[in-house]
């Protein structure tokens, strides 16, 4: 998998108008809205390249959040300190282009995502994701995320529990 693709930041040298990955909303972001919320610093978007083609055959963005503490489960909240509202990372949006569907490409993405939070230098507790439908949100619970008690596709992953998984 990781010799295929290379995961880079979104560029303006990225194409983006072929882009198609089934979901409206999500192809739509990407070609008119990813770059604007790059420059504007609201999120960073991430492109997978395919080597060969050179096309993009997925993206995720990611950006920092706050949680209410009392959102959390209560297994996690009562292992923080009583803020109000707690920092955290979020994966904002991801999706993979049809062309690049059930490869692994959206738990490489996921892994890659992970793997640049728990490696920043930001204080972040854990990493959130807002599952679009029930598939996504059975992608993400299989990749150890947990919904919130009032949001249930509202998904949340620990950090330290990130870190377990990516070793």
């Amino acid at each position: 998998m990781v010799g295929r693709f290379r995961i880079e930041m979104l560029s303006d040298q990225h194409p983006r108008d072929t882009f198609s990955c089934g979901a409206a909303p999500l192809d739509r972001y990407f070609k008119e809205q990813a770059t604007q919320d790059s420059r504007r610093r609201l999120a960073t978007c991430f492109v997978a390249i395919d080597r060969t083609t050179l096309s993009v055959a997925g993206y995720y963005t990611l950006a920092a959040t706050g949680v209410a503490l009392e959102s959390l489960p209560a297994p996690i909240a009562k292992k923080l300190p009583c803020y109000p509202v707690v920092p955290a990372a979020l994966i904002g949006r991801l999706a993979v282009a049809s062309s690049s569907h059930g490869i692994g490409l959206g738990g490489a993405l996921l892994a890659d995502a992970i793997w640049r939070i728990v490696n920043s230098d930001l204080g972040v507790f854990a990493i959130f994701v807002d599952a679009k439908d029930e598939k996504a949100k059975r992608f993400y619970e299989h990749f150890g995320f947990a919904a919130l008690p009032d949001q249930p596709r509202r998904l949340c992953l620990p950090v330290a529990t990130a870190l377990k998984i990516l070793k």
